[in-house]
Formats: C-alpha cells, structure tokens, sequence
C-alpha cells in the first residue's frame, strides 16, 4: 500500500500492488511515476551518494533539487543500495522478492548477474512481473551498446523527419521517445498483471528505444514499407493532409488543421474565400496535398489582413480545429483559463498532474519526489522487521 493512502483516501486502481524500481533517468522512472499516481507503492533504489542521474540535471533547480529529477519520481520512496556490495545486493534481492513489479535499465545480463532477473526471482515468486528499458534490444547485435533519448531520435528516424525542409535535421523539444517508450513499457506491465490475475504467472516486458522510435513513425514507415516513399522533412506541412500546418496572421502565427472536406469547407467561410472550395484544384484532400503550395499561399494572403485572435475566433465559429502557438507559460495559463486543472501542487512541489482520469479523478494525494536515500531506514525495518 503507498505510504500517502490513507483511510479517508478514495481507493486507486494500483492500491496494494508494490514496485521496485532499480531504473534511472527517464523511460523507467516514468513507469514508476505512472504507476505512482495510479496508487502503486513505488520504491526507487539508488545508488549511495549521487543516486538517479537527473538529480545533477540542472539548471533550472527547485531549490537544491534538479526540477528534471523532480518532473518524474514523485508518489515514490528512495532507498541507497550499493549494487557493488555483497549485503546490499542480498537485501535487494529480499526487497525484489516483495514486490510484485521490477523494474530495470541496465544493460542486458546486469540484473541476471544479481539473481534480480525474472527467471532468478519466478523460482519462489512466479507472479512477478519484470520490466526493462534497451536502448537496441536484449537480443540484437547492438545490445551492448549505449543509448539516450537523443540516439534514439538520430539512428530511430525521427530527426531526419523533425526541421525545416532546408534545415538541419532537430531532435524533438522533448524527450519524445524516453517519453513513448516509459509509456509503452506501462502498457506491457498492465497487460501482464491483467493475465497473471487470471493465471498467477508473472512475465518479463521488455521495450527498446530504437524500436519505439521506429514504431512511432507511423504513416511514414508504412509509407516507406508499403507505399516506396523516402519519407523528408517538411516543417509544420503535413505530408498527406492539407491544409494542416501553421499560417501567419498580421501579429503572429497560428495552426489550422482542416484535415476533411467539411473543415476545409469551413475555413473558406471564416476567411471570406468561397472561391478556393470551388478550385478543382482543392476539391478534396488529395488535391489540395497535390497543390498544397499554391493553397497556403491563398490563405496566408487573407490571414494577413487580421489578427491572431480576430482569425482564431472565425475559424472556432466555423468548427475548424485552430490555435495560437502557445508557449510553456501560455499554455499552463490557458488550461487554468478552461478550468482544465492541470496543476499539482504537495508541498513546495509544483507540476502538471498525471493526465489519466478515472471517475473524474487524477492523482489522489501525492508525496513529492523523495531525497536521496529518504526511506532508508524505514523500509529496511520493513524488510527485514527490525
């Protein structure tokens, strides 16, 4: 049971189930987070004195913490555990055998190594589910070989994608696939505590970087695959879908996604140019992607005679999906102006809450990021019941 339940706390789907996480930076603490929030008792081992690698990523810094480590470990206990030491990987193994989730970044064969692998741990608790972030896969030639977010990005395609089409190739402004891959890695481990409810066997899940880079290209590897494409960067342009980019008004930028006849239909209301939906050349969405460069030039010429909000208001009349290009600060502001309630506030801890609702509710009561070695002591008592 997570340490912020408390009797008058309404009940989360993961009340009762406990997971030990050994991994470090994004994609596994993720997991934990995710898990965290949805009532899991979660305790992250560390190792002594410098602990998960975010914790030194810093500017910006809350106070002495990196607010990096803190976007992704809170609703977690931290314990220090020398994995080099004899003793402290004999009370990780007892710590494992008490979990009913483990998960792990190492390189492939370092949890084997310490009899904390699945196949070890089955042998007196076959429930156990094992998780473990690759950057390449266990089991490819490039097992062995390191990997972060941004490798990831280079060698998975996303960055040949990601730029202006005369541009240098641009990694994501966010660690997209640590992200995807941490939220996969979630899928996998639900999906196996579904089945071991019914069977009473665990199974290990196993996510690689590379391949959900390469999965999350979508409609370009199909493009690629099946269609014979060399898919390009395109900016904002959508390659099969027009229009569906960003356009300019007399005081700034905004995006327009009219991806149907309808929408389209509706855009050429809101800017006064009845005459584009009578332009064969736009008379369905293959013909406007065709001539997508002549349409754009068309509706950048009337956005220029108004404002930012006077075209975002006529387009909403018209149900065409639009915005402003909102930055970080911007969009916090704007969720709060909808009632979005997106903030999380434990504390002096401050962030944007978990954007999983069930019955209405996000998180429930939240414990902020742990210091370094916080619940040492308490969980050692809890182990070995001293």
């Amino acid at each position: 049971m997570s340490i912020s339940d408390t009797a008058s706390t309404p009940s989360r789907p993961l009340d009762g189930l406990r997971v030990i996480d050994f991994s470090r930076v994004l994609a596994g603490p993720l997991i934990g987070q995710t898990l965290g929030d949805l009532g899991a008792d979660v305790i992250k081992v560390e190792r002594p004195g410098h602990g998960d690698d975010t914790r030194t990523w810093g500017p910006p810094w809350h106070e002495d913490q990196a607010t990096y480590y803190l976007s992704l470990n809170r609703n977690k206990r931290s314990i220090v555990l020398d994995l080099k030491d004899e003793e402290d990987v004999a009370f990780a193994r007892r710590l494992a055998l008490t979990g009913d989730v483990i998960l792990d970044n190492f390189k492939p064969g370092f949890m084997a190594d310490l009899g904390l692998d699945r196949r070890s741990l089955s042998k007196e608790r076959p429930e156990i589910v094992t998780a473990t972030i690759t950057a390449f896969g266990a089991g490819t030639d490039a097992a062995d070989l390191p990997g972060y977010d941004l490798v990831a990005q280079a060698m998975g395609g996303l960055m040949h994608l990601t730029g202006e089409s005369d541009g240098r190739p641009l990694r994501v402004g966010v660690p997209i696939v640590d992200m995807m891959t941490g939220l996969n890695a979630t899928i996998g481990v639900l999906a196996a505590l579904t089945e071991r409810a019914a069977t009473g066997v665990g199974r290990h899940v196993e996510v690689a970087l590379f391949d959900t880079a390469v999965a999350s290209l979508l409609n370009h590897h199909t493009s690629t695959l099946m269609g014979g494409s060399n898919p390009v960067r395109g900016g904002n342009r959508h390659p099969s879908i027009a229009p569906y980019e960003s356009f300019s008004a007399s005081d700034g930028d905004l995006i327009i996604a009219a991806a149907n006849d309808k929408l389209f239909a509706g855009l050429c209301r809101a800017i006064e140019r009845p005459a584009l939906c009578e332009d064969e050349r736009y008379a369905n969405n293959t013909a406007r992607a065709a001539n997508a460069d002549s349409l754009i030039s068309e509706i950048n010429q009337a956005l220029a005679h108004g404002t930012r909000a006077e075209w975002i208001n006529k387009l909403r009349a018209q149900d065409v999906p639009c915005g402003p290009i909102n930055s970080i600060p911007e969009a916090l502001a704007w969720g709060a102006d909808i009632g979005a309630d997106l903030e999380l506030v434990a504390g002096s801890y401050h962030a944007v809450r978990s954007p999983i609702r069930i019955d209405g509710v996000t998180n429930g009561d939240t414990t902020p990021p742990p210091r370094l070695g916080e619940h040492s002591e308490q969980i050692r008592r809890e182990i070995d019941g001293l």
